[in-house]
């Protein structure tokens, strides 16, 4: 059906959960940036894409797909080899609930677009918006960090092999970072983040990576 292409852009978080799951079922693929800071998202020719003017859009199968959580699952229905869910109904229950910790309560907050209207309205300053993005953010990983560790003591968030829940939790902790997010008391996620840098389809997603001195 032709190449893989994903447009994406190198810090974003959801673009980063979509080429790490390309990268651990083995897909090659093209990457196409989309520049978010000067506003190459919002052109006619990316809202054809996806009309909301979001990255990452995958073009795959002949199709062009959008949000991040439903591409994986797409990955995970056509191409089950190498697989991206946990054994079993619960297990891949609690892998979900992880993984929308992080992108459906963590993620929208803590959107740029969200965070910078906020702070506008409430006239703060850049500080306030780094408070606002460190407060949600060590908010919802704290609970993500009770949650791993109620599943058991293992390299990954549940089981003994990457999961849609790693998928999300890395490109997380990379924003963590950015932010300068607290995560003292949150052992678990950082043991899990060290264990998955050392693993080629994490490490070779990650911003760093593929960042070639673009904005």
């Amino acid at each position: 059906m032709g190449d893989i292409i994903l447009y994406d852009y190198w810090r974003s978080t959801a673009s980063y959960r979509v080429r790490i799951a390309l990268n651990l079922k083995e897909l090659a693929y093209k990457a196409v940036s989309i520049n978010l800071l000067m506003q190459e998202n919002l052109s006619a020719a990316h809202v054809a894409r996806n009309p909301q003017g979001y990255v990452p859009v995958l073009e795959i199968d002949g199709q062009l797909m959008t949000q991040s959580l439903a591409i994986i699952d797409y990955l995970e229905e056509t191409r089950p080899q190498l697989p991206l869910m946990p054994e079993g109904a619960t297990a891949r229950q609690k892998a979900r609930a992880m993984a929308h910790v992080v992108a459906m309560d963590i993620h929208p907050v803590c959107n740029l677009n969200v965070a910078a209207h906020a702070i506008a309205l409430m006239k703060g300053s850049e500080r306030e918006k780094a408070n606002w993005m460190r407060h949600f953010i060590e908010k919802g990983l704290s609970a993500l960090e009770n949650m791993v560790t109620e599943a058991g003591e293992n390299n990954f968030c549940i089981g003994n092999r990457p999961t849609i829940a790693d998928i999300c939790l890395i490109p997380q902790l990379y924003n963590a970072d950015r932010w300068g997010a607290d995560m003292s008391g949150m052992p678990r996620l950082r043991a899990i983040g060290e264990h998955c840098a050392g693993i080629p389809a994490f490490r070779n997603a990650a911003p760093e990576a593929i960042h070639q001195g673009a904005p």
